[in-house]
């Protein structure tokens, strides 16, 4: 297929409710979206670097100069028999995986179009649908944090995630499972403690939690073995796992016992799989994060979820947990069974909503052969 045109779209899309972390608070999303044009086949994707480089060092503006200057000009005007040879091409960039993961979904959605299959089926999903969870951010009290709860329980969704920080843990913790017995609940602490709250994290072995996410530095793979030896709990890693390397080490470190997988921070859904068989291989469960994706990263989180060893909730959140509007029709909707839907018309399987993607748009490109439009 010959790549035509290349699109990049900086929106900003304010969300319907502050949401705080222990990297702190974000009242709106700004992403990257990508759009390929190839063979009279339009193939979006979004890159979920931020704004801020709290989670990532990627950001907006880098992954926006590594997008122009070096992914977009090693792919554009060219034939590209497959995905496996689009990376190829821009495979001494080192790192910026946000970047890569970006162009690299939409090419995967172009190359699903042009086959008339759903992404889901080219990556090699078997479900129908998927379980999916949705994460909370730290709230001012436990009594607002039980009727978020009760909320969203009410919406269908079957897991909770709490996000907790220094100051803001157990107490939750304790308040959430006294209410709720029975509960699906883990929680993420976005790398804001260190080994000396191994007491901390041992108390929390009694509130019978499905995992820790990543409580531990944001690179740290060694101290998270360190900790998992004293922990009945699973640790879950997130921000420390790059790649399928990393995920190697972790596991044959024992630093955890789950694999968060976030296409964005692996560089995209060909390292995602990778990461999802060798789990598989070693009976490590893995489940899908999120990244407040626009209704196009969403609709590729549903698709990658689709595969047989995401056997945990995700999070996967309707369209409106977070925006009034998504970009896409039709937005995304949990079941009352706390499933999603995996689209199935060919590539992501929603239409993007052009009117609603200009308005939340804070610049464009246009790449078209040579030229930088």
């Amino acid at each position: 297929m010959l790549i035509d045109r290349i699109e990049l779209r900086h929106i900003k899309m304010d969300l319907v409710s502050p949401f705080v972390t222990s990297m702190g608070t974000e009242y709106d999303e700004e992403h990257i979206i990508v759009r390929v044009d190839t063979g009279g086949v339009t193939g979006w994707g979004e890159s979920v670097a931020e704004g801020t480089p709290y989670y990532s060092y990627e950001t907006v503006p880098t992954a926006w100069h590594i997008l122009k200057d070096f992914l977009i000009p090693s792919i554009l005007g060219k034939e590209i028999s497959g995905i496996d040879e689009a990376i190829s091409l821009y495979a001494r960039v080192r790192g910026h995986m946000m970047a890569k993961a970006g162009l690299e979904a939409a090419l995967w959605d172009a190359f699903a179009k042009a086959k008339k299959i759903s992404l889901s089926k080219m990556l090699g999903g078997t479900r129908k649908k998927v379980d999916v969870g949705v994460s909370i951010g730290i709230q001012s009290s436990e009594k607002a944090l039980i009727k978020k709860v009760e909320t969203h329980l009410g919406e269908g969704y079957k897991r909770i995630k709490i996000k907790i920080a220094p100051g803001n843990d157990i107490q939750f913790v304790a308040a959430l499972r006294k209410e709720f017995p029975g509960l699906l609940l883990q929680v993420d602490a976005n790398s804001a403690y260190t080994l000396d709250d191994i007491s901390l994290f041992k108390k929390m072995d009694d509130y019978k939690l499905i995992l820790i996410e990543q409580p531990l530095g944001y690179e740290d793979i060694f101290d998270h073995s360190k900790l998992q030896r004293e922990l009945k709990t699973p640790i879950c890693l997130d921000e420390s796992i790059h790649s399928l390397d990393d995920t190697r080490a972790a596991i044959e470190l024992d630093s955890c016992r789950i694999i968060n997988i976030k296409p964005g921070r692996v560089g995209g859904f060909t390292e995602s799989k990778l990461i999802h068989d060798y789990c598989a291989s070693m009976n490590i469960p893995v489940w899908h994060g999120g990244m407040l994706e626009s209704g196009i990263g969403r609709a590729g989180n549903v698709a990658l979820a689709s595969l047989p060893n995401f056997t945990l909730p995700g999070d996967i959140s309707a369209s409106k947990r977070y925006y009034k509007e998504d970009i896409v029709e039709p937005e995304f909707v949990v079941n009352p069974d706390g499933t999603m839907d995996v689209p199935t018309k060919p590539g992501i399987g929603v239409e993007v909503n052009m009117k609603m993607l200009d308005k939340v748009t804070v610049k464009s490109q246009i790449f078209s052969g040579l030229k930088y439009i």
